[in-house]
């Protein structure tokens, strides 16, 4: 017992002397900051990152390739899927609204139409962004690409593409016949005359006039510019059957009459139209920004020979060119909003709306109709820029999708010559507030 306490005591004086030692020690110390290491970064490594869902056109799917790679490689945290939809941006609406109607939606993000703000947000399926963006970074947007994002004073959409309707008109036929732009209606009906007589070009003024939503964009522009109004979504009056609205309507109807318009225009959509003003056969058209590269393009019949401005209107009419584009919203469903807010950021940021500005994709925020490097490759950005500084919206209501197909039914109605234009009009004023009757209704049965 004796030798083995005297071991003990020289095995443990072995040991003090080896924990004295500076290597040991040293040693002991990157063991322990190792284990620390691992302790705190364990859960970092065994979290999965969160993934950020939305549907997306067919069409579209190439131009978000490598910006989603961009946002992954700066946000390891966050994955972005993208799902392929339909080329149609009404069977897109048709996948979004069928997944939220089932009350669990597998997507996060969603890409909003113009038009699809309102009945998106009513149904509670948007989350409201007010306290999001501040009024700084509004600020920096075009106004009514804003605006078209609100419902009710509340803000479910940041724009990051927009549209305007333009009014195309052949340079080379005004200077030949040494006219200048018309500025009214009634000024556009004369110079197409003119034109007709003296230059022998086949049509003064090309629009959409199909049974489509084309048709209610191109409308509520002469609707406007003639004073008029469809639907206020403040008070839901409706307009439709005021005497601006009929002479909106008789307007277009007399271009058809008066030949400055081709009968077959009533079945027109942009395509159409755009093809037979390319050929030469017109000299005003109705129809979107897409069209201007086409104009240009080397194979064009008018390459070179078009300019664009704002729409027309009438003496004590607004003129408007009608709103369009594309927004991100955050749906009020996902598990994950402080994420999806971060892909939102970035899919409306400067740099992203620049790039894709320098692929022909005209952007919402202001500061890139003034880039050099953008206008330099796009010079009718300046241009579009005009244009935006007078734009209509169609009615920010949540039953507008049934709102347009009233008013499409009757307006085809008169362009075909099945109802007279007073008639018509009276009996789409009448069925859309029957409409927004039971949408008052319904709204105040839920409190």
């Amino acid at each position: 017992m004796m030798l083995f306490k005297k071991l003990l005591r020289h095995n443990s004086s072995q040991w003090q002397v080896h924990l004295r030692s500076r290597s040991l020690r040293v040693w002991i110390a990157a063991l322990i900051g190792c284990l620390t290491c691992f302790l705190v970064l364990l859960p970092v490594f065994s979290q999965q990152p969160v993934e950020i869902r939305f549907l997306m056109l067919a069409p579209e799917t190439p131009l978000f390739a490598p910006l989603i790679e961009e946002f992954e490689r700066e946000n390891p945290d966050i994955r972005i899927r993208m799902v392929e939809g339909p080329n149609a941006t009404n069977l897109v609406e048709d996948l979004y609204t069928s997944a939220l109607l089932l009350g669990s939606s597998p997507y996060d993000l969603i890409n909003l139409d113009v038009v699809w703000t309102a009945k998106f947000a009513a149904a509670g399926w948007l989350m409201d962004l007010s306290d999001r963006a501040t009024p700084q970074e509004l600020a920096q947007h075009l106004e009514t690409s804003i605006e078209a994002g609100r419902y009710q004073d509340k803000l479910y959409r940041i724009p990051w593409r927009t549209d305007a309707g333009v009014l195309f008109y052949r340079k080379d036929l005004l200077q030949e016949a040494g006219l200048q732009q018309p500025q009214t209606f009634t000024d556009l009906l004369e110079v197409s005359k003119t034109l007709q007589q003296k230059t022998g070009v086949d049509w003064g003024y090309l629009w959409q006039g199909r049974q489509y939503e084309g048709v209610a964009a191109m409308f509520v522009e002469v609707l406007s510019g003639f004073g008029g109004y469809w639907i206020n979504p403040e008070t839901l009056e409706v307009g439709l059957d005021q005497p601006e609205a009929i002479n909106a309507v008789n307007f277009l109807r007399g271009t058809v009459r008066q030949g400055v318009s081709p009968g077959g225009v009533t079945t027109y959509q942009e395509e159409e139209v755009r093809r037979l003003f390319q050929s030469g056969g017109a000299a005003f058209m109705r129809n979107w920004p897409y069209a201007i590269p086409l104009l240009n393009s080397e194979e064009s019949a008018v390459r070179n020979k078009v300019g664009i401005r704002p729409m027309l209107s009438m003496p004590g009419g607004q003129p408007g060119s009608c709103l369009g584009g594309w927004g991100w919203g955050i749906l009020s469903s996902t598990p994950h909003p402080e994420e999806a807010w971060r892909v939102l950021q970035y899919f409306t940021s400067e740099r992203v709306q620049r790039i894709n500005a320098l692929k022909g994709y005209l952007p919402s925020l202001r500061s890139l109709y003034e880039d050099p490097e953008i206008l330099a490759e796009f010079p009718h950005y300046a241009e579009m820029a005009q244009v935006f500084e007078k734009t209509v919206l169609r009615p920010s209501i949540a039953q507008y999708a049934q709102a347009s197909d009233i008013l499409q039914r009757y307006l085809s109605a008169v362009f075909s010559g099945r109802m007279a234009p007073e008639d018509a009009m009276q009996t789409a004023a009448s069925e859309t507030r029957s409409l927004l009757g039971r949408l008052s209704s319904a709204q105040e049965a839920r409190g």
